[in-house]
């Protein structure tokens, strides 16, 4: 029995499956910044507030000054930020604030509603600034589709990473090869013990070979090839960028040609309920997608406690958090430590 089940080519917006709503590589060659943490290049002849097209190896997205997705809201669903390379600096409604990058990831409930912002601030004034980050969505169940928002930082220093063989595992989600992935969000779908979501990005050294174990059956499994290649599964050659469905609960082997390979696995028990969708919310029935856009129009979830809908950190911030309670939390200390809101 053929391990593979369809393979599709990725576009800008990667296809997934429930539980997952989409997923998206960002990938831009910044230049260096200027003293705003701006690019130092000239902005012309860029669609800006809607810059999407790659112009010289980078975009603005909606940033007119800094690169990045200035204030937007979000409902009923998860988002799963993977900051590979350079730095995202988050702000939100409830008044938290973050700086992470270099490989951390924020795992952010939106449930009832916030706004955030998204930011990328070109910290080197000296050298390239270069980005990468994946931005997954992971949907919310109908039970907890309005439950209070909530983000975690996952930092680089305490995601595990097994290596073997040439073969390099990031485990964001689930467990590989008895290494657990760190909590998410206590009503994140995540959390769930019976739902073996899993989110893992895998390196592979030229001529590698990679057995992905065994799954639960019925849950969803996709597995992305996204940089070098071409590799070989299940005795498929599969070049990138593509997409491959596999078949849970059957060994799948992957064989690395003569580049080094890197690839996303997202896997996870489907909710099964029906999903409606229009822009940043994410609910059940077209009546609660009313309701959401009434309610962001009334309260502004929250309101924006920002001076700029575009907010960035001081150059030599660091990497941190400060959550809507105060809890201050940076890579190495203790989550908790009182502070004030920056």
């Amino acid at each position: 029995m053929s391990a593979i089940l369809a393979v599709r080519p990725l576009g800008f917006v990667w296809e997934t499956e429930d539980p997952f709503l989409f997923c998206v590589h960002h990938d831009d060659a910044y230049p260096a910044g200027d003293e705003r943490m701006a690019p130092a290049a000239s902005l012309a002849g860029r669609d800006l507030g809607q810059d999407f097209a790659g112009r010289d190896g980078w975009r603005m997205y909606h940033g007119r000054v800094i690169p990045g997705f200035p204030q937007h809201p979000h409902r009923g669903f998860e988002t799963v930020t993977l900051a590979r390379r350079g730095y995202i600096d988050h702000s939100d409604s409830l008044g938290a604030t973050a700086r992470f990058g270099g490989g951390d990831a924020q795992w952010m409930t939106a449930g009832a509603g916030i706004s955030h912002s998204e930011m990328f601030p070109l910290i080197e004034r000296a050298a390239p600034n270069p980005l990468e980050l994946f931005q997954i969505w992971l949907n919310l169940p109908r039970a907890d589709k309005l439950v209070p928002p909530h983000f975690s930082m996952l930092w680089n220093e305490g995601i595990p990473r097994v290596t073997a063989e040439g073969v390099e595992v990031t485990v964001v989600a689930g467990v590989y090869d008895g290494h657990r992935a760190p909590q998410p969000p206590p009503r994140s779908w995540a959390a769930r013990p019976d739902t073996d979501v899993a989110i893992w990005t895998v390196r592979l050294a030229p001529h590698a070979r990679w057995a992905l174990p065994v799954a639960t059956a019925g849950v969803n499994r996709n597995l992305y090839v996204f940089e070098g290649g071409p590799v070989t599964v299940d005795g498929r050659v599969i070049a990138p960028p593509t997409g491959i469905k596999l078949r849970p609960d059957v060994a799948v082997t992957v064989e690395n040609g003569a580049a080094p390979s890197e690839l996303l696995l997202l896997q996870g028990r489907p909710i099964k309920e029906p999903v409606v969708q229009h822009g940043p919310f994410v609910m059940n029935t077209p009546t609660e997608i009313h309701e959401a856009f009434a309610e962001y129009r009334r309260t502004r979830f929250g309101g924006w406690p920002w001076r700029s809908d575009d907010p960035v950190h001081a150059r030599d911030a660091g990497r941190f958090a400060v959550h809507a309670d105060g809890r201050e939390e940076r890579p190495g200390t203790l989550e908790g430590a009182a502070a004030g809101k920056g």
